[in-house]
């Protein structure tokens, strides 16, 4: 059975006042399942990318509930909120946000540092993690040596090093060209199979292929929300798996 891992209840983000007040949520309700592989789409300006901050604890709601596992977010204190950043969400940008002057494999390790994993155990991770998109033999190379779509298998390294329940991806093929958005994409498809949730903004109808859930913004409010695939098809996570197989021995 899928657990809900988050809740919004009626979530408005506002901005300013009076004659300059505007939204970019209102009133928005959503629920998401473990394992659902949600697409966001819908015009500039509708809130697709506050949406992500707010669920990614960047940013906070100006009212409406959020709830995470369970967990009312607003009860979280900022240092928490950065642990929970660290281990069970998992960032990808546009922009791939990689330090520039830093090899790829310190990159990838960035999200350990905040959950005081020693520095060996955090490069073993890392490498491991960057071995999976086929990186390894890069890992001292800096991101400026590497192609924007190896940049972005990167980011994506990065994102899962942590082994987090949920990945945020915001337009994560938005700079990249279509042979590289392929392989960008059957990488996000076996994360999600593996049993991870995953929510992702796009402007491209051609990916919703790969989501379970296609959901349409506008003016900061749900216009359609359309489901694929069943809850009860959505992928186990890969722990529930094994203690089912463990069981079944």
């Amino acid at each position: 059975m899928n657990d809900t891992v988050i809740e919004l209840k009626g979530l408005t983000k506002r901005y300013g006042y009076g004659d300059t007040e505007s939204f970019a949520l209102k009133d928005f309700d959503l629920t998401v399942k473990r394992g659902e592989f949600i697409m966001i789409m819908g015009p500039s300006g509708c809130g697709k990318t506050t949406l992500l901050n707010i669920i990614g604890l960047l940013d906070r709601a100006t009212s409406g509930e959020y709830k995470l596992n369970g967990e009312n977010a607003a009860n979280i204190s900022a240092a928490r909120q950065a642990r929970l950043r660290a281990k069970k969400i998992g960032f990808i940008f546009q922009n791939f946000n990689l330090i520039e002057d830093l090899p790829i494999i310190e990159n990838v390790a960035l999200p350990l540092v905040y959950t005081q994993t020693p520095r060996v155990a955090r490069l073993k991770q890392a490498s491991s993690a960057l071995s999976r998109f086929h990186l390894q033999e890069r890992e001292y190379y800096l991101p400026s040596q590497l192609s924007g779509g190896q940049q972005q298998r990167v980011a994506i390294a990065r994102a899962i090093v942590s082994d987090p329940e949920i990945i945020l991806a915001d337009e994560p093929t938005g700079n990249l060209d279509s042979r590289s958005s392929h392989i960008v994409m059957e990488e996000l498809k076996a994360i999600h199979e593996e049993g991870n949730t995953i929510i992702m903004v796009t402007h491209n109808p051609a990916l919703t292929t790969y989501a379970t859930r296609v959901i349409n913004m506008l003016d900061g409010q749900i216009d359609t929300d359309i489901k694929t695939v069943a809850d009860h098809k959505l992928p186990k996570p890969v722990e529930t798996r094994k203690k089912r197989k463990g069981r079944s021995r």
